[in-house]
């Protein structure tokens, strides 16, 4: 047996040798790691995350085109009834055989009864485990006396996605709530920042250097008419907190600025 392995591995070592030689080596290619989430905007709220083969759509609105090239829901959250984070007509056009919908009860009162085995309603403080990803309910709502007719207390939700060990809050539509200054340990965070309907990009920075989050990405950010300051809310918090990665995404893809 001695004497058949010591020309294997002559053959071996010499064949090492001359790949060197050719300029030749070889090639190791890393798996993904299992925690890797993927984060596609789509527009305005609307996102799509990816995670150990779960896809997620936050928010869809835009209609089916919009997820063309998107792969089938799993998992569908919703925040609120207002027509950028809820259409009835999207949710219709996609296919979603297979997804599960989360929404908090002003959503589901919308909803058909078609939909109605798919539909899990969380209020503010609830949560929910689906596909090993735990969702929170938590809540989004106007301070301003002259906004609070946009988003009333506990209509709608954000939510906080336990994912593999990753925490990651949407803010939904909602001003610097105490709520959202009380959030812990997140690791990526969507925060809004638009006028009239949710906060300028001061209170929206000041109430980012209260929670910390690890990663901040700027979302929702467009009103009518105008747009939010993004790069002076990055200035605000990196000036506060440099530690705090300010992650600029598109998601406003179809407009010239």
């Amino acid at each position: 047996m001695k004497n058949l392995l010591t020309p294997f591995v002559l053959f071996l070592f010499l064949s090492l040798i001359c790949a060197s030689s050719f300029g030749q080596s070889v090639m190791i290619v890393e798996k993904p790691k299992s925690n890797e989430i993927k984060i596609t905007p789509i527009e305005h709220a609307t996102a799509v995350l990816e995670w150990n083969e779960i896809t997620i759509y936050i928010d869809p609105v835009g209609g089916a085109q919009a997820f063309a090239n998107q792969k089938l829901p799993d998992l569908i959250l919703v925040t609120d009834i207002h027509g950028d984070h809820f259409s009835l007509e999207t949710i219709q056009e996609l296919d979603t055989h297979k997804a599960k919908i989360m929404v908090p009860q002003a959503v589901a009162d919308k909803m058909p009864q078609e939909f109605t085995p798919q539909i899990d309603v969380l209020h503010n403080g609830d949560s929910k485990e689906r596909y090993g990803i735990t969702v929170e309910a938590v809540p989004m709502y106007n301070l301003r006396k002259e906004a609070l007719k946009f988003h009333t207390k506990g209509r709608g939700n954000g939510y906080v996605l336990d994912i593999d060990g990753q925490r990651l809050y949407f803010s939904g539509d909602t001003e610097d709530i105490p709520e959202m200054r009380a959030l812990k340990n997140i690791d990526k965070a969507f925060v809004c920042m638009n006028l009239p309907y949710t906060m300028n990009v001061y209170s929206a920075a000041d109430a980012v250097l209260e929670f910390q989050p690890k990663e901040i990405y700027p979302y929702h950010y467009r009103g009518r008419p105008n747009v939010s300051d993004v790069k002076m809310f990055k200035t605000i918090v990196n000036n506060g907190n440099p530690n705090i990665k300010v992650v600029q995404l598109d998601w406003y893809p179809n407009d010239d600025f």
